[in-house]
């Protein structure tokens, strides 16, 4: 686990809500505090949906953040910024395999819970702190280390300016 401080907050908060920079990611959950609480689960109801887009979906039971982007820009556009905001993302299930996969770490792909970036924005100021679910019981650090060095990489490419707390 690591914590970024990002120096730029308008043109990060630009590429989270308006480009297509994090919409390879999955919502877990989001909090927005502006004039009331809004409170979004990425959890998947199953039963809104009809059996053909259940099977147009496939595995994919999951909200990706692009679904839920513009919602989220909306309760955010104005001439105030929110008091707070709390997002969840993941990596989809099959980039971190993938993942696992390309570094060659010793974990199945069932013992992998998930990859998480924590964004928050409060008072001003925004922070990402990454995360790492493991469903099993290991003294090994190498995902973590993976996931913070691809987190890392990622800020970077995207000319995302931070320092690392």
């Amino acid at each position: 686990m690591i914590s970024f401080y990002i120096k730029e907050v308008k043109p990060f908060m630009a590429k989270l809500l308006t480009g297509g920079t994090f919409d390879n990611l999955v919502l877990k959950s989001m909090e927005i505090q502006t004039f009331t609480d809004f409170i979004i689960s990425g959890n998947f109801n199953e039963p809104y949906f009809t059996k053909e887009e259940l099977s147009e979906r496939g595995d994919r039971h999951f909200i990706p953040w692009s679904d839920v982007r513009g919602i989220a820009y909306s309760i955010i556009k104005g001439n105030k910024t929110p008091l707070t905001l709390k997002l969840v993302l993941q990596l989809s299930p099959s980039d971190a395999i993938r993942l696992v996969k390309n570094r060659g770490i010793g974990l199945k792909e069932e013992e992998v819970g998930g990859l998480y970036m924590n964004i928050r924005f409060e008072k001003g100021e925004l922070h990402i702190i990454t995360g790492v679910a493991i469903k099993a019981f290991t003294m090994d650090r190498s995902l973590e280390q993976a996931w913070d060095d691809s987190v890392r990489q990622f800020l970077a490419k995207q000319d995302i300016s931070f320092d690392e707390e």
